[in-house]
């Protein structure tokens, strides 16, 4: 019986992902980063430009506050935020900071992974802004078609 390395078999472990497959654990992976908050964490954190009506997400990664994430994430509760970013701390795609000031500060930054990741949701939120008139359009021909 052959035996195989450590390495062997976390290989052989990532060739096996399927998403397809109901029980692959890329699913609940899948599941988290299709979260529109996820998504906004990542766009937010991951550009350094004024986060403006219309903007690219251009520049590089910056370090945020938790409270400036809460201002510009309109409409997320402090509970959503903080669990959002509790599962991207733990997936390895944001960095938690803790400052023991008074208050403390606590800082959110994206890991070398969440940046990775950051780049192929930024093309899908640029998607998103550029179709949406598409979209709305499509919607109301629907909804007026089945009425």
């Amino acid at each position: 019986m052959a035996t195989t390395t450590a390495a062997q078999q976390r290989a052989q472990a990532k060739v096996e992902y399927d998403a397809f497959v109901a029980a692959c654990p890329s699913r609940k992976l899948l599941d988290r980063i299709s979260n529109k908050w996820v998504t906004l964490i990542l766009a937010a954190l991951g550009s350094d430009s004024a986060h403006q009506p219309g903007a690219d997400c251009a520049g590089g990664p910056r370090v945020m506050r938790y409270s400036e994430l809460q201002r510009l994430l309109a409409g997320v509760s402090q509970k959503m935020l903080t669990q959002t970013l509790r599962s991207l701390e733990r997936d390895g795609l944001v960095s938690r900071t803790v400052v023991p000031t008074v208050p403390v500060t606590v800082s959110y930054e994206l890991t070398d992974l969440g940046l990775s990741l950051y780049e192929m949701m930024r093309g899908l939120k640029a998607w998103a802004e550029a179709h949406m008139d598409d979209v709305l359009a499509n919607r109301e021909t629907y909804d007026t078609r089945d009425a």
